[in-house]
């Protein structure tokens, strides 16, 4: 018999102060990009040519995550080649 296992949450560090603006700008970038890359694989899209930015921002509107900058679009389509 199968049971459900919980997923452990990671505890948050507060960012490191002191750091130029674009750090924080491409930290939380990559970071949605990579949420958003994950739940499209799961979603069975596994070819970064058939994640267009209309299902990237579709995927982000489902998954309650801000629509999508263009280059965030990009950013995903890179994550989801490296997987």
């Amino acid at each position: 018999m199968a049971t459900a296992s919980t997923i452990a949450h990671v505890k948050k560090k507060p960012l490191p102060a002191g750091l130029p603006r674009e750090w924080y700008e491409s930290h939380n970038r990559r970071l949605k990009a990579m949420r958003l890359a994950i739940s499209l694989l799961d979603s069975g899209t596994y070819d970064a040519k058939r994640a267009t930015n209309r299902k990237i921002r579709t995927m982000a509107v489902r998954t309650g995550i801000h629509r999508p900058s263009n280059v965030t679009c990009r950013l995903v389509r890179a994550f989801i080649r490296e997987a």
